[in-house]
């Protein structure tokens, strides 16, 4: 599940017991109700209640920021935690992760995606007998075997001439609700004698509907309650006057809408508008370049955020440090249909297009540096936004290349972030737009073969490489042609012919010298070390890889040197130092925690495997070899598929079975398997629990860990901290890795400000 509500919850006693009824009879249960109605909080709250019956956990799918259903399978899978290394359909990756779960999946406003999601949620609980699935929606899925919970509006008070006191208008969970989020917004409110008649006339004329009421009460800077209730009282009968073509519910909460609206200046009502073009969260940088100008000026945006935070209009979240900002999708509808209406959706959906293909040229050009992790989580919080431009791109006429170079530019994070099939998606869909001979294509083709390639789907993906190269040849671009090659170096390496390899791989890392292009330089640079090796050329390989890895040290890059490491690892493991293989796969392991890289992750993982069963450690090797078939299933890849270090590890797992026994090996596997993942990556590390060194020493820090902290915290750089301690400059980056791993940081910002309010108290050496 993701946080606590912000805000206290009132009222929905009957629909809880109702919930937990339901959903202990059948696989599925839908919460039916209009826009504003509160059914994200009630499915929250049952969630929370519900959790302790679900071994498996209760996992929360926010379905508002999705606006394309092909992507549906693939969001349900990234949230599971699963990454898409396989061509199979997604919904059956799904399907083989959850058969065995007693898990609660939450899919929360599944209106939009009514058809998906039936199709979906059918498939999963008809093969998934211990799944439940808890929707919202304002329609009912259509599903066998669905229950339906109608959320109705609040419990309302009595008519004010009917109410006699305010103790009895106070018992109306509609009045609670209206006076919590009073008090939020004027402390010194309380229902009196004097106010309780306006207090129950104004929930009553708001149907008891949650958003309308919290809107309302958000007035209560600016206005009275009598003025508050006189003025929406006013409003209700010019609406029922007129033709009435929505339900009385619909209608009141638009009227309260349209009143909010009304009392936003037109330049809070430009940038409502404005920002309904985003999905999911936002940041100011973007709000200020899609929402700015044309009535608006781009220094005032941030202070008409500030007010429609104010009016309750946008809500604000944190996350990594830096504010970002929201809109309930029934705001965000409503925004929207002013923009269409007002003719500026046009220039406003290309401002956002804009400014997210400029996002993804700043990713690429500055990947190779220490901002790395910064950049990840960046785009994990702009995904749905990316999204967007994406679909931007791809239906509007004369702009598919723009989402070929945008798709290309990010290629790393797409396999960063597990989303092969996404990629190859949009890839399909901007092929399909793009004029035939257009040069961006040859980006496109080599992504498209190798994401195809890394699933297993060998035809598909040679038959991309093959027209990227005729295209290339037509072009001439050396950069291009020099990654194109670099993928056919995979593919050969990949498939036993490491030889081939290895002079595809100079072939490449030589044009990538000559043209000072360092993403492709640094990933051709750690495989020409690594096929030189396999090849037989072991010292030269090694000398490649360590060359590698330090450049990686001095700019402070994290994807390419943990690759390097794994190289470096399975190396030494092969044909070198046992001693060496470990501690380099554990450098690696730790680096692949700071950006989520879990492809690198498993790989690293089942070295560590093998580096435990050339000592003889048999039990921990089985125990990693089942951490590793979890990352791998989770990446529903299969790691036979990866040449020669396929074929090593199940040697490594046959040696082990040996050793063990069958029963002995197949319960460690099998614990190495169920262990959670956190508990997995410090179990492969050797390092003890956050609880087990919190419990001795008070923080997780060694006592030479500290004292880097501390220096960090002072400001200095690596190259400082080596020169002031008397070590290496790997030795002082690889503490600091450490570090940041251990406390879940990202940043040394974030170790800093730890520093400066933690008691200082370490663990000895």
């Amino acid at each position: 599940m993701t946080g606590q509500d912000r805000t206290s919850y009132i009222g929905r006693d009957d629909e809880l017991v109702l919930a937990q009824r339901l959903l202990a009879a059948g696989p599925l249960v839908t919460l039916v109700g209009p826009g504003g109605v509160g059914k994200t909080r009630l499915a929250g709250r049952i969630a929370a209640r519900e959790e302790a019956r679900f071994p498996d956990g209760v996992v929360l799918v926010e379905l508002a920021e999705l606006r394309d259903a092909q992507l549906l399978a693939s969001t349900v899978a990234g949230r599971l935690g699963l990454h898409d290394q396989s061509s199979r359909p997604t919904v059956d990756v799904l399907i083989e992760h959850l058969r065995g779960m007693r898990m609660l999946l939450l899919l929360d406003n599944c209106e939009h995606l009514i058809s998906a999601c039936a199709d979906l949620v059918s498939a999963l609980i008809a093969a998934c007998p211990q799944l439940v699935v808890l929707a919202t929606s304002r329609q009912s899925l259509g599903v066998a075997g669905e229950h339906l919970i109608q959320v109705p509006p609040l419990p309302l008070p009595p008519e004010p001439d009917r109410a006699h006191s305010a103790e009895r208008v106070a018992e109306s969970d509609a009045v609670r609700l209206f006076v919590d989020r009073a008090v939020a917004v004027l402390p010194s409110f309380t229902i009196t004698e004097d106010n309780y008649r306006d207090v129950a006339q104004l929930c009553r004329e708001l149907e008891g509907l949650p958003l309308a009421i919290e809107l309302a009460a958000v007035r209560l800077r600016s206005l009275s309650l009598s003025q508050i209730t006189e003025r929406l009282s006013h409003k209700m009968r010019l609406l029922t006057g007129g033709r009435r073509t929505a339900p009385r519910r619909q209608q009141t909460l638009r009227t309260l809408i349209d009143w909010s609206h009304q009392l936003c200046s037109p330049a809070e009502q430009l940038v409502w508008a404005r920002a309904s073009v985003f999905s999911g969260s936002f940041d100011l940088t973007a709000a200020e370049q899609v929402c700015g100008g044309d009535g608006v000026e781009d220094s005032e945006v941030l202070d008409l955020i500030h007010s429609l935070l104010d009016k309750s209009i946008l809500s604000r979240e944190d996350q990594d440090g830096q504010a970002r900002y929201r809109m309930l999708e029934t705001l965000r509808e409503y925004g929207h249909d002013l923009l269409e209406r007002s003719g500026d959706r046009p220039r406003v959906a290309r401002l956002h297009r804009d400014f997210y293909a400029e996002l993804t040229a700043r990713w690429h050009a500055e990947w190779i540096g220490r901002d790395q992790v910064a950049w990840v989580a960046r785009l994990r919080a702009e995904h749905a936004n990316l999204r967007v431009a994406l679909d931007y791109c791809v239906t509007e006429p004369g702009e598919a290349t723009v989402a070929l170079e945008m798709i290309t530019r990010v290629d790393l994070y797409w396999g960063i972030r597990g989303a092969l099939t996404e990629a190859r998606l949009w890839l399909e869909r901007a092929d399909a737009a793009a004029p035939p001979r257009a040069p961006e294509r040859v980006a496109a083709y080599r992504l498209d073969g190798w994401f195809a390639l890394l699933q297993g789907d060998t035809e598909g993906g040679v038959a991309q490489l093959v027209k990227a190269g005729d295209l290339v040849a037509e072009t001439g671009d050396e950069v291009q042609d020099a990654h194109v090659t670099l993928v056919w170096g995979m593919a050969a390496l990949f498939t036993g012919n490491e030889a081939r390899s290895r002079d595809l791989f100079a072939q490449a890392l030589t044009a990538f010298d000559a043209h000072q292009e360092r993403i492709g330089g640094l990933y051709a640079s750690f495989t020409f070390g690594l096929a030189t090796a396999v090849s037989g050329e072991v010292d030269q390989g090694r000398s490649r890889l360590r060359k590698t890895i330090a450049e990686c040290e001095e700019i402070g890059e994290i994807f390419w040197r943990s690759w390097a490491l794994w190289a470096l690892s399975a190396v030494e493991l092969l044909y070198g130092d046992n001693d060496e293989a470990e501690l380099c796969a554990k450098q690696g392991l730790r680096l692949t925690q700071l950006i989520s890289n879990r492809l690198a992750e498993a790989f690293l993982v089942t070295i560590l495997s093998g580096t435990a069963m050339r000592k003889s450690r048999y039990t921990r090797a089985m125990t990693l070899i089942g951490v590793s078939d979890a990352m791998w299933d989770a990446l529903a890849a299969d790691p036979d598929r990866f040449g020669m270090f396929g074929t090593e590890r199940r040697q490594r797992i046959d040696a082990s079975r040996n050793a063990l026994g069958d029963a002995a090996s197949d319960a460690e596997r099998a614990r190495g398997r169920a262990l959670p993942k956190p508990e997995a990556v410090r179990h492969a590390l050797e390092e003890p629990t956050t609880t087990e060194s919190t419990t001795r020493s008070g923080k997780p820090l060694t006592k030479r860990e500290t004292e880097i902290a501390d220096l960090i915290a002072e400001g200095l750089t690596n190259k400082d901290i080596a020169a002031k301690l008397f070590i290496s400059q790997r030795t002082a980056e690889t503490h600091v890795d450490h570090i940041l791993t251990k406390l879940g940081f990202h940043n040394r910002a974030q170790v800093a400000a730890w520093t400066a309010t933690t008691p200082r108290a370490s663990e000895p050496e």
